[in-house]
């Protein structure tokens, strides 16, 4: 008897055979798949890992998967566009087929485990792993208090929506920050107050004020590589904020999404300076291993396990048990260590190449932040100059940048920056963009 992702590979090759898929074709998603043939998402994603094996289907990043065929891939780029807007980890770096590996032996291993309902917080087997691996990062907590999440995001989608023991309702948030933040805080009409991030970090008294002078129920912060400035807090500044917390009585959820890229060897977090539950730490692994499969951690202070993990099975019951599996595995075989040793090597190469860059190419009055980790860094414009002219200028060079002015909340909002990454562009190309947003700023200002 076939099992059922047997049962799918079959009727996807019926599909190619019978011309209703062609080469180069995106195959029907995982869920919209999931839902068609009634069956589980793990049994597609299954089905689809033995496709690609056979090498019939390929995936791409952040579109799916792909018949495939001598059509010439759709992630094919222009070879003269230098692309500072995608933010993703470099494709050339991301371990497929090592992952691949992991899937099908968290498979062979747990056999029917995989494709069963499961913990809310995550399979207690991964979340003993991590335990162990955030140790790494001088996160020290029992596996209890830490939850499996579908990326770092839910996590913190989550997190807005709950209570906390102050009784409080105001979010403080630096600005500019994340869309996806942003975006939970709006969409949910929540009362936020930002504090302004520099190329310098923020001013430690003007945060005093806001949680001596307001109702502020948690503080978000990006403590290393903030996005998008890509400015990284030194220990005096994490230890002095999470004494202010302390003393007003209000939370810290620290995003420590790239922590694992810090080359700092005793650089701490802020959970290092309060375990105890009064910092909230999160943590993704999207920027570092493969952005698809979802996958963040939530370390939670014990008196809101139970109210995290009831919102939690009401978001999506769990997270995907396959793709815990494999983490598991691919944690355990010291893969993760290997892969991050490499990443690291790679970011600070980078980083040092758009700043040399930056001073080089940039003309008088622009000022540039961040840059460390080579993922994240800001260039804030002179004068009028708006970052949608700029950009539309830029991509006459085929240079691609970001506008930053939607990462702000509204009563913030700032015209005059945008954002970089470097991490999908090759070094060799980073000099290049740069001079080029050098000479397109140069000649926008010559026409004001």
């Amino acid at each position: 008897m076939l099992t059922k992702y047997e049962e799918v590979i079959i009727e996807i090759k019926n599909r190619i055979e019978e011309g209703h898929i062609m080469p180069g074709e995106r195959l029907p998603s995982v869920r919209a798949l999931s839902k068609e043939l009634q069956c589980s998402v793990n049994s597609i994603l299954k089905a689809y890992a033995e496709l690609e094996k056979e090498h019939k289907i390929y995936p791409v990043p952040k579109s799916g998967y792909f018949l495939v065929g001598r059509t010439p891939p759709v992630q094919e780029k222009q070879p003269d566009l230098i692309d500072f807007l995608s933010a993703g980890p470099d494709r050339s770096r991301m371990p497929y087929r090592d992952y691949q590996h992991c899937m099908n032996q968290a498979i062979e291993f747990y056999k029917e485990e995989m494709f069963q309902y499961s913990e809310p917080l995550g399979l207690f087997t991964l979340r003993r792993q991590l335990s162990k691996q955030l140790q790494n990062l001088q996160v020290f907590a029992p596996p209890e208090r830490i939850a499996v999440v579908s990326g770092s995001q839910q996590a913190l989608d989550l997190l807005i929506t709950l209570p906390f023991p102050n009784g409080k309702e105001v979010i403080c948030v630096e600005q500019p920050t994340h869309f996806s933040f942003i975006e939970s805080i709006t969409s949910r009409g929540l009362e936020a107050v930002g504090i302004e991030m520099t190329k310098d970090g923020i001013d430690l008294e003007h945060l005093e004020e806001i949680f001596k002078t307001q109702r502020i129920k948690f503080f978000y912060t990006v403590s290393r590589f903030q996005n998008p400035t890509g400015y990284s807090y030194s220990n005096h500044e994490k230890k002095r904020m999470v004494q202010l917390a302390q003393k007003y009585d209000v939370y810290i959820i620290e995003d420590d999404y790239m922590g694992d890229l810090d080359t700092r060897r005793k650089a701490d977090p802020m959970f290092a300076y309060d375990p105890s539950g009064r910092v909230i730490y999160t943590k993704s692994f999207s920027k570092v291993l493969l952005p698809g499969l979802r996958l963040g951690v939530a370390v939670l202070p014990n008196w809101m396990i139970e109210n995290f993990t009831k919102a939690k099975f009401a978001a999506d019951v769990h997270t995907p048990v396959l793709t815990q599996g494999a983490l598991e595995i691919y944690l355990k075989s010291g893969m993760y260590s290997a892969h991050i040793q490499k990443l690291r090597k790679q970011y600070k190469t980078k980083g040092k190449i758009l700043k040399h860059a930056y001073l080089e190419h940039l003309p008088k009055g622009t000022s540039f932040s961040g840059g460390d980790s080579g993922f994240y860094s800001t260039v804030k414009l002179p004068g009028r100059l708006k970052p949608r002219h700029l950009i539309k200028h830029l991509k006459k060079k085929n240079v691609l940048v970001q506008d930053a002015t939607n990462m702000y909340l509204t009563p913030y909002r700032k015209e005059n920056q945008i954002r970089l990454s470097v991490s999908q562009v090759e070094d060799s190309l980073i000099s290049i963009g740069v001079q080029r947003i050098g000479e397109g700023i140069r000649e926008l200002l010559l026409k004001m």
